[in-house]
């Protein structure tokens, strides 16, 4: 069947993906007087931002910082953060009226809803003229000799075909397929002679298959207090996304661990997932604030009398005290600490202060916030996000290898990316 021929089926700009990166990027070049179109996969738009934050959208962050964001390059991604910063979202934000709210770590959210960010860009995109089709499946690009780009599409089953001179890839990357995520980005990449790096899901959740198993089980939905660190297995330093430099430390994150029916959450947990691979351990810090040996020998001498579970329950939750006096130290659940040696509650100090586990898995791309990895940057200009042996065509957002913290940071990707090529196209 002949592709149906659009009157107007040539564009200047031509995004693939309704994303937060390509929503921003197609009102970007639209508000320049470019004709734009942005084609989408699924059914909706901003899928991906209607579910972020609970639903909230943690849109930024007052602070950002090279030091939030992991890629081979750890120069990339300046450029583009620093020409459209979260000031210039806020300000944005602002201009729309939308009230939003600081959390801790200094994020920030919608008050109402993820809506109102959503609509936001779609007020931009309709005010510019961008023209956005959804339901599109596209079966093949190719480009002429005069660097036009062409894209046969099926649009609610029908064939389609158009043309660009410049064309922005925006389609994420492998988490949560359910919103969208697919490897569309990477074998166009491949397509093109650009070079993809290995993927791993990130910001994702560990399960155990060990005794740990039964203990998130049982605690399931409890949330506690952690410090969180990786110590990561020399074996695998081919594998690690972040290889520290000869000045830089290992982060740890002070933040809430969640018990889950597979194993563990959380803030801390999703936040260190991103340094972690199979083989390495994570050190969770139970008592961050204190150290727990000199805490328990200093209650030892001025309230003997005192059992260690009591004891504990003043700084952690009840249930979760009761576990793991079962798991660990069972024998002196009913002893008096005057009973327990200097020698029992240095080790009893040194187990809540570094408790030691191995995941044996995450919960994978199904869960995932983020894909670690992704077209590898050498090959992308940092001013412009176009692909330096390839003029014309341009990669954003996820797809690249950047990848921030939880807390606004790979919303804000997605708008300095978006805008960098949206001034370029």
């Amino acid at each position: 069947m002949p592709a149906h021929v659009d009157q107007l089926n040539n564009y200047d700009v031509i995004i693939v993906g309704a994303g937060a990166a390509g929503l921003f990027c197609a009102a970007t070049a639209a508000n320049r007087g470019k004709r734009v179109l942005v084609l989408e996969k699924s059914n909706k738009v901003g899928k991906k931002i209607l579910m972020s934050g609970g639903g909230r959208c943690n849109f930024t962050n007052y602070t950002i910082e090279p030091e939030n964001f992991i890629s081979a390059n750890p120069h990339f991604f300046k450029a583009a953060l620093k020409r459209y910063s979260q000031w210039d979202f806020i300000a944005l934000v602002n201009q729309h009226n939308i009230e939003y709210e600081e959390r801790k770590h200094t994020q920030l959210f919608c008050k109402h809803s993820a809506k109102d960010i959503l609509n936001m860009l779609l007020k931009e995109c309709n005010d510019a003229k961008v023209t956005i089709k959804t339901h599109c499946e596209i079966t093949q690009v190719t480009t002429t000799a005069e660097a036009t780009y062409l894209l046969e599409l099926t649009h609610k089953e029908k064939p389609y075909s158009y043309s660009c001179s410049s064309l922005v890839i925006a389609t994420g990357a492998l988490s949560i397929p359910t919103l969208g995520g697919s490897d569309f980005g990477y074998t166009l990449a491949n397509q093109f002679g650009l070079e993809v790096t290995n993927r791993q899901a990130g910001l994702v959740p560990f399960m155990f298959s060990d005794s740990l198993k039964y203990l998130c089980e049982s605690l399931s939905g409890l949330s506690i207090a952690v410090r969180a660190s990786c110590e990561q297995n020399t074996k695998n330093k081919d594998q690690h996304f972040f290889k520290p430099g000869p000045h830089q430390q290992m982060p740890s994150f002070n933040e809430s661990m969640l018990f889950t029916h597979r194993g563990i959450s959380g803030p801390a947990i999703l936040q260190i997932s991103n340094y972690w691979c199979p083989g390495d351990t994570i050190t969770i810090d139970l008592l961050s604030e204190l150290n727990a040996t000199n805490w328990l020998i200093d209650c030892k001498n001025q309230e003997g009398h005192t059992k260690l579970k009591s004891l504990l329950q003043q700084q952690l939750p009840k249930a979760f005290v009761k576990e793991i006096i079962n798991l660990w130290w069972q024998e002196f659940n009913d002893k008096p600490l005057a009973e327990l040696t200097d020698k029992i509650l240095s080790d009893i100090g040194m187990q809540l202060n570094c408790w030691k586990i191995k995941p044996s898995a995450t919960e994978g791309y199904r869960t995932a916030e983020v894909t670690l990895g992704g077209i590898n940057t050498d090959d992308i200009s940092s001013k412009t996000m176009e692909v330096k042996h390839k003029k014309g065509l341009f990669f954003i957002g996820e797809v690249l290898d950047v990848t921030g913290h939880l807390g606004g940071y790979n919303f804000q990707w997605a708008w300095s990316s978006a805008y960098s090529a949206g001034i370029a196209v």
